[in-house]
Formats: structure tokens, C-alpha cells, sequence
């Protein structure tokens, strides 16, 4: 079989990366102070979060979010896309969606900088942008999440000289508990601001956001195969080589699917995306049966992989840095030191073979530039993301569980918005500026309105 470009490009971004969402679960369009007379269900992408709030409010202003919040009681937690695998939302209190907050607010053409809505969708930012000559620094790999979960999270895509959407922000609006609205950046309450910036949501409600970004630009994408020891030979003339590289190593194979951007001037070329339902079925079938012939998976696989030759796409770099997610799953992540990167992935493949795992999702790979932010997973160090994943209708707990001590060796911090099992006697020893973190939450909402059961295990409080 000769994979046609098109059905390359699926195969990596639908069934052999298999990586990220879209398909949100829609939000009840309430407005605020208008409850639900019965609860109604909320889940997130995967299926593996859900909760029945007692209110679903979607306010569309910053006076209707004070009322919101002041005519609730309980815990509130604000919902997005529900891209988040960790459960950072689920509450039996109240729900508040910030999709009717959402848009440009403002720009400045000097600094190449804009502010937008808090609920504003990250793929909704692109066009905007553009068509006032900017662009966004760096993208995640996927583009459906609201700005405010990208940030609170410290989601990231790929680069070692470009950091999480986090880095980038330069100011921001956050609403309290008792409803007033701070305005911080690094001159103005710049504790604030450096705790805002990562907060899993914990301190208040975000309602606007000030980005830092550049004149628009084009890249392009040039994807293909290799052994996993080619890759890693070369690791550091890749990583510093490229203005993004990533490896998507498949397990129980020798051979990875890797990807480069980097910025051009050419002519765009096709960027839409089709199913691949070969490759869908492909992946499936290797998760059912592999493990029964495992030297048989190990050459399909090979095989299959081998059988891509080099494909180069070209678009707006928010056409190429984000992607349609189809199948879905669930997700780990861990952020570990950038030189411990190729060893820790090494280990991840021998323990998956070893163990003859029933998995047949690929691992991600990925470099992302150290920043300040007290609770951003990568302070104080650059670092290399190695996400892990598994079918959402297929119990993950065994794998992860198999997995994620591996992280711990080497010195990983989980990533917010994945799975994990720290809580605060762990976590708190990862974070230098951990007590600073707590001390500002701690003022900013010392009734603890926007703590969950989840938060309240990772804060220790």
C-alpha cells in the first residue's frame, strides 16, 4: 500500500498520532442568574470527567459574572472546551461557560500585542489577528480550547526557543470571589500576576487577556518516517535546527513519524484534512489483537509506518500549528528536563515492550522553553514534554499507572490539564514558588469558591 499525501498527513494527525479533540459538549446557553430547574450533565471530551451542577451559567459581560457569581453558592468552576483530561471542572455547585465572552477587544500595531475575551476559542484567534497584520508566537497542537483553560493550564505546543501560551501573555482581568475585577502584568500587582498566569482556575474567573504576539507569518510542515535511534542520534540538530520539531515514537516499533515547521515565503498550499478510516481501523485492530502475535504487530507496524514518504504542507501558521482531532482517548503528560528527554523515552519504549502493553497509540515528544511562572510546568528549566495515551472507551489506569513512575525518575512535573495521581506532598517539592502561589490564593479566595474536590487534593488545603 502507497500512502497518497493526504492520507500521510490523516494517518499522523487522526489514528497514528491520534491526538487531540475537538468535538466539544455544548454548553447550556443560560445566561446569568437563570439555573437550571433540574441538573443538568456535563462531561469533557473523552467522556472520562462528568458532574451534574446543580447551575450551568453562561454570562455575557463582566457585570452579568459578578451576578453570577454572587447569586450562586458553593463551588464555581469555569468550563471551556472541555479539552482538559484532569478534572479541574467537575462540581455539583455551579458550572460558568465564558463562550458568550469572547472576541478582540483591542490591538496596538507598535508593540504587535491585542487583548482578548477570556472565552475567546484559540482557533478563533488566528483570522482575527491576521487581518490586523499579527500573529500568535506559537500554537498548541490543537485549537479548540478557550484561551482562558490554554493559559490557566499552561498548554503548549512545540519549539525550544518558544514557550506555553502562559509566556505570552502580558496582562490580564481577573474577577474575585466578591466580584471585583484586578487588573495585573509585571508592573501592576505583579504577584498576582505571576500566580494568574498558571492557576487551574484557583483564584477567580479570567475575563480578559492580554497576548504578546508578531507580524503574521507562513509556515510550512514537512513530515516523514524514521527509526527512533535515527532520530535521537540527531536529537539536538533537530530540536535547535527546526522552529519546531516533535517525534511521534510508535510503540511496540522502531519507527517514528517527526515533524519540522519552520517559517517560509512560499506559495500555500492544500490544508484540508479528511478521515483516514484505514488508519483509524489500523490502530484499533492492533489494540484488540497485537498482543496475541506481538513479532507480527512489531512488523505491520514498521511496515506500515515505513510506507509514508516526505510530505510538505504550507499554510498560515495557524492553519499548520493546530489540527483536527478525531478519535477520541485519554492522555498523560509529563514536562522532565530537556536533557533527560531521550533517556526517560527510552525507557518508556522498554517498559511498553517488556510488559507487552495492549497499546497501540503512539507517544508524543516534544521541547518547550523554560519560563518564570510560579506553577508552570516548565519554571525555571527547559523541558521535554512526553505525553502517553490511551482508546477513552479502554480503562487507561493500568498504562498510566505503568508509566507515569518512569515520569517521576526523571524529575517530571505532570501536566495540568492530563492525568496524574500527584497531590500536594508531591507536588509542592516540584515548585520553588509553590508557597508563593498558595499565599496569593489564599488571599484572593480565602473562602475557597473556586476550589473543586480534585483542586483541593492538589493544593492540600
Amino acid at each position: 500500500m502507497k500512502l497518497t499525501s493526504r492520507t500521510r498527513r490523516n494517518f499522523l494527525k487522526d489514528a497514528g498520532r491520534a491526538l487531540l479533540l475537538p468535538v466539544i459538549p455544548a454548553l447550556s446557553a443560560n445566561r446569568a442568574g437563570a439555573a437550571e430547574p433540574t441538573p443538568i450533565g456535563w462531561r469533557n471530551w473523552s467522556g472520562g470527567q462528568s458532574c451534574n451542577p446543580e447551575n450551568r451559567l453562561a454570562p455575557g459581560s463582566e457585570e452579568e459574572l459578578a451576578k453570577a457569581i454572587a447569586d450562586t453558592s458553593g463551588t464555581v468552576r469555569i468550563v471551556g472546551a472541555g479539552h482538559s483530561f484532569s478534572p479541574l471542572v467537575p462540581t455539583d455547585d455551579t458550572i460558568i461557560s465564558l463562550a458568550r465572552m469572547s472576541g478582540l477587544i483591542d490591538s496596538d500595531s507598535v508593540t504587535q500585542q491585542a487583548t482578548f475575551w477570556a472565552g475567546t476559542r484559540m482557533g478563533d484567534m488566528g483570522k482575527p489577528l491576521q487581518d490586523i497584520g499579527q500573529g500568535m508566537i506559537n500554537m498548541a497542537d490543537i485549537d479548540r480550547q478557550i484561551l482562558a483553560g490554554a493559559i490557566s493550564t499552561s498548554t503548549h505546543g512545540t519549539g525550544v526557543t518558544l514557550g506555553s501560551a502562559s509566556s505570552y501573555v502580558t496582562g490580564l482581568s481577573i474577577m474575585t470571589a466578591g466580584g471585583e475585577v484586578i487588573t495585573c502584568d509585571r508592573e501592576h500587582n505583579p504577584e498576582i500576576f505571576q500566580a494568574a498566569r498558571v492557576a487551574l482556575g484557583s483564584l477567580g474567573v479570567m475575563t480578559r487577556i492580554g497576548t504578546q504576539n508578531r507580524e503574521s507569518y507562513r509556515l510550512k510542515e514537512t513530515i516523514w518516517s524514521e527509526e527512533i535511534e535515527s532520530v535521537l542520534a540527531r536529537d539536538d540538530e533537530l530540536r535547535n535546527g527546526n522552529r519546531h520539531f516533535e517525534m511521534f515514537p510508535m510503540v511496540h516499533s522502531d519507527m517514528a513519524i517527526v515533524q519540522t515547521i519552520n517559517f517560509t515565503n512560499e506559495a500555500t498550499t492544500d490544508t484540508e484534512v479528511a478521515d483516514d478510516e484505514a488508519g483509524d481501523e489500523l490502530m484499533r485492530f492492533l489494540q484488540d489483537y497485537g498482543g496475541v502475535f506481538p513479532w507480527l504487530r512489531r512488523w505491520l507496524i514498521n511496515w506500515f509506518v515505513e510506507q509514508m514518504e516526505v510530505s510538505d504542507m504550507v499554510g498560515e501558521s495557524y492553519d499548520i500549528l493546530s489540527n483536527v482531532r478525531n478519535t477520541r482517548f485519554n492522555e498523560m503528560e509529563y514536562e522532565i528536563p530537556l536533557e533527560a528527554g531521550p533517556e526517560c523515552l527510552r525507557e518508556i519504549l522498554r517498559t511498553i515492550e517488556k510488559q507487552n502493553v495492549d497499546i497501540a497509540f503512539p507517544l508524543e515528544y516534544r521541547y518547550v522553553k523554560g519560563d518564570d511562572i510560579w506553577l508552570s510546568m516548565f519554571h525555571g528549566r527547559d523541558s521535554c514534554a512526553i505525553s502517553v495515551h490511551q482508546f477513552a472507551d479502554i480503562d487507561y489506569r493500568p498504562y498510566f499507572d505503568l508509566i507515569e513512575p518512569i515520569f517521576w525518575k526523571y524529575e517530571g512535573r505532570p501536566h495540568w490539564g492530563k492525568l496524574h495521581t500527584l497531590k500536594a506532598d508531591r507536588l509542592r517539592n516540584l515548585y520553588p514558588r509553590w508557597q508563593d502561589f498558595m499565599e496569593v490564593r489564599s488571599a484572593l479566595d480565602s473562602q475557597r469558591r473556586f476550589l473543586n474536590d480534585h483542586l483541593h487534593q492538589v493544593f492540600g488545603v
